[in-house]
């Protein structure tokens, strides 16, 4: 049951039809996985907390640094120099708390990620790299864990939401990381700054649809948007029997810590 305080902290929740009291207690009860206390992370933690997610684990192994307060907006300047999780904790901390915050300060990696991600009802992917976006696409898929991806560069942006079992996986799509040379990370090849609010509280949001079942969730389609004209489009996609990991023969039957490819500017 709400307290009278949280009756009022969560009014405008309660107040939408499609969410209501019962709505606001699933979120209440919801256990939420963060990967990347970064520009994605940041906005959605924040979200998240402040709709009253019960648990939010947050796991980064970065410490704060002068760079990342353009875009990660939950770290603030007194913060350089401080574990990432430890600075978000802080904030959430003083934004809400009915959220437990239980911080991992590490990176996700073949021999800890299902071990992490079992507590969780949902996981938010707010990595920059390749290596670990398909490390935490093939650990949810074989834990049954649902999961938002979500990616940005320069101006651009995309996410979409996978469903174990039930949608197309992010291999489904990419079927394996890109080549040495193909693509920049932001750190390289730069991002605005609100492309990752944007972004992050649009995986924010696929969280809250699902914890509450309210809505479409973006499975079997990703959205992707550019900022410098604002159109957005759906991409769709169907799940691939050929997935090397959801599919009917997988050949993907153990995480893979894939090398992280360093990107050759000059070439771009």
């Amino acid at each position: 049951m709400l307290n009278d305080e949280q009756i009022e902290r969560y009014s405008r929740h309660i107040l939408l039809q499609d969410v209501g009291g019962a709505g606001q207690q699933k979120i209440l009860n919801a256990k939420v996985l963060i990967i990347g206390a970064g520009g994605l992370g940041a906005p959605a933690a924040l979200y998240l907390a402040a709709a009253g997610v019960g648990t939010l684990g947050i796991i980064d192994g970065d410490r704060v640094d002068l760079s990342n307060l353009q875009r990660q907006v939950i770290h603030f300047t007194p913060d350089v120099g401080k574990p990432k999780v430890q600075s978000a904790k802080d904030k959430i901390n003083q934004l809400n708390p009915d959220v437990k915050v239980v911080t991992y300060e590490d990176v996700v990696h073949s021999g800890n990620i299902l071990d992490i991600i079992k507590d969780y009802d949902f996981v938010l992917d707010g990595t920059d790299n390749f290596s670990a976006k398909f490390l935490i696409n093939d650990a949810c898929v074989m834990a049954g864990k649902p999961y938002s991806h979500g990616g940005i560069l320069r101006f651009d942006g995309q996410s979409m939401t996978i469903i174990p079992g039930e949608t197309a996986c992010y291999r489904c799509v990419f079927h394996s990381p890109p080549p040495k040379n193909a693509v920049p990370t932001c750190s390289q090849a730069g991002v605005l700054g609100a492309i990752a609010g944007m972004l992050g509280t649009i995986q924010a949001t696929e969280v809250l649809k699902y914890i509450t079942g309210i809505g479409d969730l973006l499975t079997d389609r990703m959205l992707i948007f550019n900022a410098k004209t604002m159109a957005f489009r759906n991409a769709k996609f169907k799940r691939n029997p050929k997935c090397g990991v959801c599919g009917e023969n997988p050949t993907v039957t153990s995480l893979i810590d894939y090398e992280q490819p360093v990107c050759d500017l000059k070439k771009h």
